[in-house]
């Protein structure tokens, strides 16, 4: 059974990795020109969608790397070692910086059609980090009752996804760019201890160490 500890490693990883505060400027951008009904719509059927693709991840993701022939621990250093990159990129504020990008692109190519597929639910919200965040975290929560706790979790994380996505615009406002730019990289900080322990935890398990 999980413990304490790793029901709060998890919800750390997945709600830094879904980063919320900073896909929200973005969910702005990409509905600009909506009413708040449409806005609604989009946010729900993104989140849904979102926790959708994470919980195939969490139940098969390991499943299929077996069939692969990778084993968790190799997976969890490349993990580790993507899941840094992404903190380095907060704290450098990159990330952002391509989350616009990706939306400017969508909107672009797609003229905002289904936008709670392309680009919101994937990749902005279930992109590599949090897929690879959520296979990475069900290698540790191994057990049925586990894998539930997981997913509630991930449930959890879109729920407040949810919220803030609603949230957005008075959230944008009240955070401002200094705002954004202190907790991105505070969160980025946090994720990339985390991302170190993966890669350790990689090695031991590789290595039998």
């Amino acid at each position: 059974m999980a413990t304490a500890d790793a029901l709060i490693n998890a919800m750390t990883t997945m709600l830094v990795t879904l980063d919320p505060p900073g896909l929200a400027p973005v969910f702005l951008g990409l509905t600009v020109g909506m009413t708040a009904v449409q806005r609604k719509q989009v946010a729900l059927r993104g989140s849904i969608i979102g926790f959708g693709i994470l919980t195939v991840f969490a139940l098969f993701g390991a499943g299929v790397l077996g069939l692969l022939g990778i084993s968790m621990g190799a997976f969890r250093i490349a993990g580790g070692m993507l899941l840094f990159w992404i903190s380095f990129e907060m704290v450098f504020e990159k990330r952002q910086e391509r989350k616009e990008k990706t939306s400017q692109a969508a909107i672009t190519i797609d003229h905002i059609r289904d936008l709670a597929v392309f680009p919101l639910a994937i990749p902005l919200i279930a992109g590599p980090g949090a897929i690879s965040a959520t296979v990475l975290l069900a290698g540790t929560f191994t057990s049925p009752f586990d894998r539930a706790l997981l997913i509630s979790v991930i449930a959890l994380m879109m729920l407040i996804l949810y919220v803030t996505l609603l949230l957005a615009e008075r959230l944008d406002r009240i955070l401002g760019v200094t705002g954004r730019a202190i907790l991105t990289r505070l969160l980025g900080v946090l994720l990339a201890a985390l991302s170190v322990q993966f890669v350790v935890d990689g090695v031991r398990a590789a290595f039998n160490l």
